[in-house]
């Protein structure tokens, strides 16, 4: 009997529900031409779920979260909600998915495909074949640390708190997996963290350290993270699989995907423990935000959310022969020069969020009759 996989998919904000909608032709394309059987459940999440329900994520929908094989999220955000307080805001309709699936594992590939080399702010030798993958922990550190707050001192002073907290079972928990998946790639993880001035950090190598002697055939280098930001403008291709915090990670893996020429390209995929039922929640997004500016405009670049099904297909599903077709028709349709205006170069064809999509499904079907 041929398996359903069930998806749940949360446009979100902007322009997540245009790019969403190419994922859902290129999941109704493989149901059509590969049999593989979907059952599509749509929800709301950030300021979409905030004007419908009041809050950025419904209980229903985190329900509908923990029971889905993958969860596919477009984007959050929006000026419309900036001034809301922080559990309000549609990020933390986010936030809260992540928590409460303990989707701990965030991967953050930075692929540079050859055909947008050129689009890279780097000299073409520095990213050409660049392949790097940020492994991020996503539920400690200092976004969720406690004490947390802004207070009113004695002197009518303001002062703001944020706290950076690790202990030993989140830093292995998260090793295991750079570890186990530079040991498929490229055998090296750079652990990036500040252990010369934050005692967190300091916990984090140490920790580091002691899970790496598991893997005594990953070569394991430590880089402070002001040094990993400065490498990877530098020398981006001396990376494999770069282990780092939340907060490190946010950053360092917004520098990296710069380097393959706009954040409109790149997916990723936050992956969780297996629960008590031996479920392991992931959902996957792309890496760029909500751009209220061009939503409803038709103009956003899909590819990111389209890479990110991709990657559900690998990681959740099972599905490692699609995801890589999707993928090389991704590759195939930038190479004969259609790009959207993020990614536009002189001479190549525009296209629309819709064109993109199309061109990408008409690839599909030709690399399929192969």
């Amino acid at each position: 009997m041929t398996k359903t996989h069930s998806l749940l998919m949360l446009p979100g904000d902007g322009i997540g529900p245009e790019v969403m909608a190419q994922v859902r032709r290129v999941a109704d394309w493989l149901t059509t031409n590969r049999g593989i059987q979907f059952a599509i459940d749509e929800d709301l999440v950030g300021g979409s779920a905030i004007d419908a329900h009041g809050k950025p994520l419904h209980d229903e929908t985190l329900d509908k979260a923990k029971a889905a094989d993958a969860i596919l999220l477009g984007a959050v955000g929006g000026p419309k909600w900036a001034g809301s307080e922080y559990h309000l805001r549609p990020e933390a309709g986010l936030l809260a998915l992540r928590k409460e699936l303990v989707m701990f594992a965030n991967l953050r590939p930075a692929l540079c495909f050859e055909p947008l080399v050129e689009a890279s702010s780097l000299k073409p030798d520095l990213v050409s074949g660049l392949d790097i993958l940020i492994v991020r922990e996503l539920v400690g550190g200092v976004y969720f640390g406690e004490p947390r707050g802004i207070e009113t001192l004695p002197s009518g002073e303001r002062r703001g708190i944020n706290t950076q907290v690790y202990t030993t079972s989140e830093i292995h928990r998260i090793a295991h997996v750079a570890f186990d998946l530079a040991g498929k790639r490229r055998g090296k993880v750079t652990s990036s963290e500040k252990h010369n001035v934050m005692e967190s950090g300091l916990l984090w190598k140490e920790e580091v350290d002691v899970v790496a002697q598991q893997y005594p055939n990953i070569e394991l280098e430590h880089m402070l993270a002001d040094n990993c930001g400065m490498q990877l403008v530098r020398a981006p291709k001396q990376f494999d699989v770069i282990l780092t915090d939340n907060l490190f990670g946010d950053l360092l893996s917004d520098v990296a995907a710069m380097l393959t020429g706009s954040l409109g390209m790149l997916p990723s995929a936050s992956l969780g423990a297996k629960d008590e039922n031996g479920k392991a929640h992931a959902m996957y997004e792309p890496v760029h935000g909500s751009a209220p500016d061009i939503a409803g405009e038709n103009k956003a670049n899909p590819i990111a959310t389209i890479l990110s099904f991709a990657m559900a297909l690998r990681y959740s599903l099972e599905q490692e022969a699609e995801a890589r077709l999707i993928e090389e028709a991704v590759n195939n349709v930038l190479a004969a020069g259609l790009r959207t205006g993020d990614i536009m170069q002189p001479g190549m064809t525009p296209v629309n969020t819709d064109g993109m999509g199309d061109a990408i499904l008409r690839e599909m079907e030709t690399l399929s009759a192969a």
